[in-house]
């Protein structure tokens, strides 16, 4: 009895390591992947599941309002329909990566399934832009060491982040995902970590989906930053630095 206890409890704590590797979004076990830099001043706003109609061009004017670049993973087959836009994303000053073409959740795919959802966003994003794709975002945060070995191999730098706004939410107002947001960045202060914000100006369930409240978050989050000591990066910015864990 106890030793079927004994195993139970060893496989429980297995599959959960596993999930906080493969899921968790500061893991490093896996394999290095960008958070921040060590500046608790620095913020990079980065935005998924676009492009998205019209609330991705509001995004764009909210940000172009505030001379401020982000960082935009976008969905493959979006860009496919809308490659206006994510050409507009781009002429704007805006880092563009790639965040699969369907959006699956990587770490129960084949490896072949993986390899052709970043494959076909890579070439979808790079016929739109005419530039090569240097970073991904895994959707959901998942990967396995393979996802991330195969990322690498297509030339894209993996990205996950270390606040969230929990914008997927519709109930959410926009200062409830202030609120989220703020309490990612003060745990990342007192770690002396700069704040990778995850929001969304799109929905994996398709094009149209409304993201008002993202955009009035951002209006009012900018706004609040002027009278703070913040730079506004793209993930780019922090390539060069290890992640911090």
């Amino acid at each position: 009895m106890l030793s079927t206890l004994s195993a139970a409890a060893v496989a429980g704590l297995t599959v959960g390591g596993y999930f906080y590797a493969g899921m968790w979004p500061t893991s490093q076990i896996f394999g290095k992947t960008i958070l921040a830099g060590r500046d608790p001043n620095e913020y990079a706003l980065t935005y998924d599941d676009g492009p998205n109609d019209v609330c991705t061009e509001q995004l764009l004017e909210v940000l172009a309002r505030h001379n401020v670049r982000a960082t935009f993973f976008l969905i493959g087959r979006f860009v496919r329909e809308r490659r206006d836009l994510t050409r507009r994303i781009h002429a704007a000053g805006h880092l563009i990566g790639n965040h699969t073409f369907t959006h699956p959740v990587l770490l129960f795919e084949s490896p072949s399934r993986a390899r052709e959802e970043l494959a076909s966003t890579n070439a979808a994003i790079e016929d739109a832009i005419g530039e090569p794709v240097r970073y991904f975002r895994p959707p959901h945060g998942a990967r396995r060491p393979d996802v991330l070995r195969t990322a690498r191999e297509l030339g894209l730098t993996p990205v996950l982040w270390n606040a969230v706004g929990n914008d997927w939410k519709p109930a959410l107002n926009p200062e409830a995902i202030l609120a989220n947001l703020e309490k990612g960045i003060r745990r990342n202060r007192e770690r002396g970590q700069g704040s990778n914000l995850l929001l969304h100006d799109g929905g994996q369930a398709g094009i149209g989906q409304d993201r008002r409240a993202t955009i009035a978050a951002t209006a009012n989050f900018l706004a609040r930053a002027k009278q703070q000591q913040i730079r506004f990066v793209t993930v780019d910015a922090w390539n060069a630095g290890a992640p911090e864990r």
